[in-house]
């Protein structure tokens, strides 16, 4: 499983005209699941994106949670952080999980972060999306629970 973490002052979602989800502080994460993953992966991922602490304290210093600084979560499925561009000139998304597997552990994600008193807003799982937001820093982060970084 692949996340990429953005600390962001605001995000929405939109698909076609309408607004689906947004938040006005915390956690942008889009969420890759690939054919190996389980739910072993959505744990260590459920686990990181509620502990790290990436959110600026008083002092300018990354110190936070998501929890002590008041943001809240914006989660998007994102099959294309598992696309292969080193060969050809097309990605390939031979590693991606298939849709079904994949809307499983994205939505177990998502219901662990709620149970653990998160609030977690959602992107529409394999719709076109436009996503809009203002990254702060700008700080954005890669987490793989395969390569556990």
């Amino acid at each position: 499983m692949r996340a990429v973490v953005q600390v962001c002052k605001n995000a929405k979602v939109t698909v076609g005209q309408e607004i689906i989800s947004e938040i006005d502080f915390g956690m942008l994460v889009y969420l890759g699941v690939s054919s190996e993953d389980d739910v072993s992966s959505a744990d260590y991922i459920v686990d990181k994106l509620s502990r790290i602490r990436i959110f600026k304290d008083l002092h300018g210093k990354t110190n936070l949670d998501i929890v002590a600084a008041g943001g809240d979560f914006l989660i998007i499925s994102q099959f294309t952080l598992f696309g292969d561009l080193r060969k050809g000139r097309r990605p390939s998304y031979n590693c991606a999980a298939e849709p079904e597997v994949a809307k499983n552990l994205y939505e177990y994600v998502v219901e662990k972060l709620r149970k653990n008193n998160h609030v977690v807003k959602t992107g529409s799982f394999g719709d076109y999306m436009q996503v809009s937001y203002t990254n702060d820093g700008p700080q954005t982060y890669l987490l793989d629970s395969e390569k556990k970084i």
